[in-house]
């Protein structure tokens, strides 16, 4: 097992070196966290291009010494032309996953670069160097032109999914080696999302929505059938504003507002805390943490399934996030759950895959970001003239009008990502996050309990054996999956206890990748990284 890094000037966590390395490299040039995350932001979309890309979305906390947290929305909107009858007018009862047809939101990952660099201009004493965006996408360029070795991650769910996207617009020629899944350490170039970084260094990051960047993704689009225009490009913007926050016993939690399944993190930490202290839990591993964790994740979720969406969408049907934060509301949940008896499952299932990442620097700044194309590859289609891989987020529209979900012109997707942030009573910070539809929330609620509850080291917590409750990573079962090093016996008890157990590997892809940076009260950082990746904490 890893141990816990620890460092007193700065950290990054990645769930791939090459990113960490790009963050960790600003860091040491007197960039702050906040420049650090963009860099590795950046840097991920090229090296690991099966999990993210700059044709996705992108959700941020920024937390800073003697200020609130700032949570960024990045989240792109769908298409002018997304409309219901764009879809049933070809025959359609349902939005494609793959495909031209699947890529009808606006990428709003770069316009939360722009927004978070605008924050850090503002933030940032005048005297403190400010690097340029050629410089923060400078490894990105360069991985991209020269090669970057293919992971196994990425042999594993290319081969996985071929079928499905190996005749999807420009994949071929960006993923394969003649039709054929490249072997693992093969190095692969990107050229044409190289020129296309290269002309955001050259021109600005607004340049992919208003510049000849916007220009050439818009055309293709167009070409290639899908309702995207120009005009979707150059009206996105990110927005900034307080995230969502609880209170429990230890420490203040703070998540991403909706379209996020933020509300379902924080939901579930504040009703396990509250029967962790009724019933006595003493412990991270047996019958009773597990059950009431999965219980506590199960009210959370019914209530993500039925009210989570665009916040216009909520605030028209008179819902708040806020109401299901109120502790009379946290205290029904806790009441609604039966210890000895699982509540019957499953309710929808999310699928969808992305990568966290955590940057901290010297002035006690952290960044907690998720940036995510939502299924592996996404859409499946590159754009040939930009080598921008477009995510499929707007699948998760419903083309029933009477869905809290349904699909509408310029209205947010329901979001999977979820970055989140806490802050203890006693002083100390942490950014953490995990990747993987569904198992986000899941993941989160593991490590954070484990490490803040139960006094497990940051690294014991992220890798300690995991679950998950519903579909992720192109499962298609919705049962309780465990990885099989938890104890057999609680296995049992669960499965006597009414859940669905199913057993997986011991370090299960299915689980997701986890990460945490810590900030001590005397200033020293500790980083923790998932076994289950291809990552790194790097520091200084």
């Amino acid at each position: 097992m890893r141990q816990t890094l620890t460092s007193a000037r700065g950290m990054v966590s990645a769930p791939h070196h090459l990113a960490a390395s790009a963050g960790l490299s600003i860091l040491r040039e007197g960039g702050n966290a906040i420049e650090a995350m963009v860099a590795a932001a950046a840097t991920i979309a090229v090296v690991y291009p099966h999990m993210n890309s700059i044709g996705g979305d992108g959700f941020w906390i920024i937390s800073e010494p003697g200020r609130e947290p700032l949570a960024i929305d990045a989240c792109g909107r769908a298409a002018g032309l997304a409309t219901p009858s764009f879809y049933t007018g070809r025959g359609l009862h349902a939005i494609p996953g793959r495909g031209p047809l699947a890529a009808n939101t606006v990428a709003g990952a770069i316009s939360g670069w722009q927004e978070a660099l605008a924050h850090s201009a503002q933030a940032t004493a005048q005297s403190a160097s400010r690097l340029p965006v050629s410089r923060l996408l400078h490894d990105a360029i360069w991985y991209a032109r020269n090669g970057v070795p293919v992971t196994q991650s990425q042999v594993d769910f290319t081969t996985r999914f071929l079928p499905e996207l190996g005749q999807q617009p420009g994949f071929a020629t960006q993923f394969l080696n003649r039709d054929q899944v490249p072997e693992v350490n093969t190095l692969r170039k990107y050229p044409a999302l190289a020129d296309t970084l290269q002309a955001l260094a050259d021109n600005g990051l607004d340049h992919f929505y208003r510049g000849s960047v916007a220009s050439a993704i818009a055309a293709e689009h167009e070409r290639l059938g899908g309702p995207l225009r120009l005009g979707d490009l150059q009206a996105q913007r990110a927005s900034s504003g307080k995230p969502l926050s609880i209170k429990i016993s230890m420490a203040t939690l703070y998540n991403l507002t909706p379209p996020t399944q933020g509300l379902a993190s924080l939901m579930i930490l504040a009703i396990f805390d509250k029967l962790r202290a009724r019933h006595n839990i003493s412990d991270a591993q047996g019958f009773a943490y597990l059950h009431a964790i999965v219980e506590a994740t199960k009210q959370a979720f019914k209530v993500r399934n039925r009210y989570v969406a665009d916040p216009a969408t909520m605030a028209a049907r008179g819902v708040t996030p806020q109401q299901f934060l109120s502790e009379a509301f946290i205290d029904s949940c806790v009441d609604a759950v039966d210890m000895q008896k699982a509540l019957p499952w499953p309710e929808p299932t999310i699928h969808g895959d992305t990568v966290w990442m955590g940057t901290a620097d010297s002035a006690g700044r952290m960044v907690s970001y998720i940036q995510s194309v939502y299924w592996e590859f996404g859409s499946g289609v590159v754009l040939a003239d930009t080598g921008i891989v477009w995510q499929n987020r707007g699948s998760s529209f419903s083309l029933d009008a009477a869905s809290h979900l349904a699909l509408a012109p310029h209205k947010k997707p329901f979001h999977t990502l979820n970055p989140a942030h806490a802050r203890f009573h006693d002083g100390r910070h942490m950014v953490y996050g995990a990747m993987g539809g569904d198992g986000q929330p899941q993941s989160q609620s593991a490590l954070f309990s484990r490490y803040a509850m139960f006094g497990q080291t940051l690294q014991e917590a992220v890798s300690a054996p995991r679950w998950l409750l519903g579909k992720t990573w192109g499962q298609e079962s919705t049962t309780l999956k465990f990885e099989n090093r938890v104890d057999p016996g609680a296995l049992q008890a669960l499965a006597a206890a009414g859940h669905n157990v199913e057993v997986l590997a011991d370090y299960s892809d299915t689980m997701g990748h986890a990460g945490a940076i810590v900030l001590q009260p005397d200033g020293l950082f500790q980083g923790a990284v998932d076994p289950r990746s291809d990552g790194a904490i790097a520091a200084f």
